[in-house]
């Protein structure tokens, strides 16, 4: 079964969730402010999607903390690991162990059928 993780207000994860009902796409939704990601699931998700990907500097935990679009990956990964927001959303693990980082319809509709 797909797995998505995101918070239920994002716009992006949104548009996911919409997309998989509409092709009637079973998943299981994990919420990101209610579960902790583990260092084992992020190493595992890096070796499918660089860490440019999956850290967010485009929203709004990334300009509240005040962080520099400099600081290190090592740094990166500690801050996903302590603030789960930080995360590019939605995060989709497929069946196929793909993983699709953000939303784009395109993508989407090549990954799960047109």
């Amino acid at each position: 079964m797909v797995k998505i993780y995101g918070i239920t207000t994002c716009g992006s994860v949104k548009k996911a969730l919409s997309f998989l009902k509409a092709k009637v796409i079973p998943y299981t939704f994990i919420d990101l402010k209610t579960t902790q990601i583990s260092e084992a699931k992020l190493e595992e998700w890096l070796a499918k999607q660089p860490l440019s990907v999956l850290f967010n500097t485009k929203g709004t935990k990334f300009k509240t903390l005040g962080l520099s679009k400099e600081i290190s990956d090592e740094e990166k990964k500690m801050w996903l690991l302590k603030e789960q927001l930080l995360f590019k959303r939605p995060i989709i693990e497929c069946e196929d162990e793909t993983l699709l980082v953000g939303f784009d319809e395109a993508l989407y509709l090549r990954t799960f059928g047109g």
